[in-house]
């Protein structure tokens, strides 16, 4: 910048300003910089030592617990990420993606990141990328959990919302099935009765699962009865797969609660190809409502992730508190009976 100032016959300030504030430098200075800038091969201020000079780099990190073309394929995954948009938008900051591979390197990688907080998308107990956010002393938030100190959580209460479209999904099922999310970072596919399912590390299948549970022992079902089935992802593919094997299988399932409507689509494919109607057969309901559940009939758990990814960067960028969003069942076509439509906060 000093070389530009002898250069150009100005002041290092008027520089500075000429990039910095231009409105503070006439014309006639600014052209003189620009021009002698060009000759000398300068090109301006390097922005990362200005954004440390200001306190802020003006970008908002979201950490997805998965490929990074998970947040263009996955349908819910993209609709949280429109919130998170919406806000960066608003406040004129960007937005970086940061995914994470369970490789070692993930824990530096977030760590070092170049960004003013951190909004991380549904995760493991023991994922340590947590305690890296939390290390970095910028600010944070969970969508969905698992919580830590420092770390505040935005979503719905899961296992209310569960419980409630299990009453949906089980009414007059006498062999209820749950097609699930992992159970841990290994995501290796399960099928075991409600005794036999051991610790679940990520917050979204523990509290979904525990309140499906909840709503087949409500009505008065044996837990050796309730079977868990879990994906590798949220899949639909997968999940027509996992429902076709069962359900063509030695002891069919004639309700599947499904914790997503990608999962849930799946399995009414997979009843269509095995020759079953809904619900008479086989009830299913799925999680999420989205776009591709209306025409589908399926009853479901109505959220709105725009709504929540907004909420996460609103609080990660430090203008509003963490909460609990609302929730909705919606009773469509592929369950048996009409329950009441259960709702929360």
């Amino acid at each position: 910048m000093r070389d530009v100032a002898r250069a150009a016959g100005v002041s290092p300030m008027t520089v500075s300003y000429a990039y910095s504030r231009p409105g503070r430098v006439s014309a006639d200075a600014a052209a003189k910089v620009r021009a002698a800038a060009e000759q000398l091969g300068y090109p301006g201020p390097d922005p990362t030592a200005r954004s440390l000079r200001r306190g802020r780099v003006g970008s908002l990190g979201v950490v997805l617990g998965e490929r990074l073309t998970y947040a263009f394929d996955d349908p819910q995954a993209a609709r949280f990420l429109s919130g998170v948009a919406d806000v960066c938008a608003s406040e004129g900051v960007g937005l970086t993606l940061l995914p994470t591979t369970g490789a070692e390197t993930d824990v530096q990688r977030i760590a070092q990141a170049v960004v003013d907080g951190f909004v991380l998308w549904t995760t493991s107990d023991d994922d340590p990328v947590l305690d890296a956010v939390a290390g970095t002393g910028r600010p944070a938030v969970v969508h969905a959990g698992p919580a830590r100190a420092g770390l505040p959580v935005v979503g719905i209460d899961d296992t209310a919302a569960a419980t409630a479209i299990g009453r949906a999904a089980f009414a007059g099922a006498e062999r209820p099935l749950v097609l699930g999310f992992p159970v841990d970072r290994d995501r290796q596919r399960l099928l075991v009765p409600a005794p036999e399912v051991g610790p679940i590390a990520f917050p979204v299948t523990r509290h979904r699962w525990t309140g499906m549970l909840d709503a087949w022992a409500e009505g008065g079902g044996a837990p050796e009865e309730l079977r868990l089935a879990t994906c590798s992802g949220n899949d639909a593919a997968e999940g027509e797969e996992v429902a076709y094997a069962l359900l063509t299988g030695d002891d069919p399932p004639d309700a599947i609660a499904a914790m997503s409507d990608e999962l849930a689509l799946g399995a009414l494919r997979a009843a269509a190809r095995a020759g079953l109607t809904v619900p008479d057969a086989v009830a299913v309901t799925g999680w999420d409502d989205s776009d591709a559940a209306v025409p589908a009939g399926l009853t479901t758990v109505a959220q709105s992730l725009r709504e929540q990814g907004a909420h996460c960067a609103r609080v990660a960028l430090g203008g509003e508190v963490a909460g609990v969003e609302r929730w909705e069942v919606v009773v469509r076509s592929t369950t048996r009976a009409d329950q009441n439509r259960g709702t929360g906060a």
